[in-house]
């Protein structure tokens, strides 16, 4: 790494990220059927048709995995809770869960590692999908007293939290491309889920400001648009990508409103009186975490809206295909200051790349990912040094691990897993990080 923890304002905290049906193995502790077990288990979803059942076997190797983190010198790890382990039917208490999260929360502490906790990455218990999920504006409640149950038990040693991972995945990605479960692809689902998860996400805060806490944020994935060409219409496809897959987020929670071309889209298909519900999205918070990857080229298309398609990009690309793009994280930092969040504290909560990795003679080389990650924190540094109140910098992800619906194949991690023996190998990249935050 060309960088090291004294480069970086005092305070600055660093830390790394994991999910909790990516790691923890969902088959153990009680845990419920998930709405990915039902995606999963559906023919070409998901590659091989893998699952989380076993996943990296986190919930009985957790205290190996935390020693890597303080190991690495993190400050911080951000780690997922599941509702349906929680409460494996969407409403009722599962003590083995709870317990889970309060042994991990201890665990952390006892290593001198801040709690950062999300409450949900993705794991709607399937009776709540069979009630129509996010689509039914009744989740708002549901995942409310959620809140209440799992913060009711380790909300008092947390060092922060955020209600919701990745909003746009939860309704457009899954609702409209139907890339991820429940895998809809249909426009009224779409709007209604993502009007439903701003809704829940609000009610999450109101709930824990009830139980006294504080610290309490928003995280966005944010993905840069640029137009395909210099043509008025390429660029008038560019901003709606932007509008549907970022301004919409941070609008409903920050201004209290929905950008003006996504509504032309979506309003038809919005629910009953979405108009009245700012109060509760907008609830305020104490920072706003922002996860950035990639960027796109958009260019338009003849076929219904939004009407545009995707371009292949001329950058260097990660094994997800995704472009390197580290000047979209700085323009993302910059804008988000500018338009949405003022002085609020921003925290970079994810950051990170798939990269081929295999352990050869005891070791993993990926000097590709170390060079991402000194991209990404020039990035950083930049934004800093213009003035962007950000505080914090996490890497996706502390292991290689279950990539959705691309199974065990993309690996993320800076800890290498051998998903046969479930061996870690921690990579080239956690050892240059853990010198450099020396």
């Amino acid at each position: 790494m060309r960088h090291k923890r004294s480069d970086f304002p005092d305070g600055f905290l660093f830390g790394t990220a994991t999910s909790s049906y990516q790691i923890e193995g969902h088959s153990f502790g009680g845990a419920g059927r998930t709405h990915w077990d039902d995606f999963a288990d559906t023919p070409g979803n998901v590659v091989r048709a893998e699952n989380g059942a076993l996943a990296c076997d986190h919930y009985h190797r957790y205290e190996a995995d935390l020693d890597l983190v303080a190991g690495a010198g993190f400050d911080c790890y951000r780690f997922s809770t599941s509702w349906a382990r929680v409460m494996p039917d969407g409403r009722t208490p599962n003590p083995e869960g709870l317990d889970f999260y309060d042994r991990l929360t201890d665990a952390m502490l006892e290593r001198g590692i801040k709690p950062c906790a999300t409450l949900y990455h993705w794991e709607l218990p399937s009776p709540l999908a069979d009630l129509g999920g996010w689509r039914n504006r009744d989740i708002a409640g549901w995942f409310g007293d959620f809140t209440e149950t799992i913060m009711g038990r380790i909300g008092d040693r947390m060092y922060s939290v955020a209600p919701i991972n990745e909003p746009w995945c939860v309704g457009w990605l899954s609702h409209f491309l139907g890339h991820h479960a429940p895998g809809l692809r249909d426009i009224r689902a779409t709007a209604r889920a993502m009007h439903h998860v701003l809704l829940a996400h609000g009610t999450a805060i109101q709930r824990m400001r009830g139980l006294g806490m504080t610290n309490l944020g928003a995280v966005f994935n944010l993905e840069w648009a640029d137009p395909a060409d210099d043509s008025d219409e390429a660029r008038a496809a560019a901003d709606l990508y932007d509008g549907y897959y970022n301004r919409f987020f941070l609008g409903g929670v920050f201004q209290g409103a929905y950008p003006e071309d996504v509504m032309a889209g979506l309003a038809p298909h919005m629910p009953e009186g979405w108009q009245d519900d700012f109060t509760t999205i907008s609830e305020p918070v104490d920072w706003c975490g922002l996860n950035y990857y990639t960027r796109k080229l958009i260019a338009p298309d003849t076929g219904p809206w939004p009407s545009h398609k995707e371009v292949e990009g001329p950058l260097p690309k990660t094994l997800m295909g995704w472009e390197i793009f580290p000047d979209g994280l700085y323009n993302f930092l910059t804008r988000t200051a500018r338009e949405y969040t003022g002085s609020l504290p921003l925290l970079v909560t994810e950051n990170g790349m798939a990269s081929p990795d295999v352990v050869t003679n005891g070791a993993v080389s990926d000097q590709p990912r170390i060079d991402y990650l000194n991209a990404h924190l020039d990035a950083v540094k930049r934004a800093i040094a213009d003035g962007v109140p950000l505080q914090g910098y996490f890497i996706w992800s502390l292991l290689d691990n279950y990539e959705w619906a691309l199974g065990y194949e993309k690996r993320f991690g800076l800890v290498h897993v051998d998903f046969e023996t479930l061996e870690r190998t921690p990579k080239a990249s956690y050892h240059a990080l853990a010198q450099a935050l020396k």
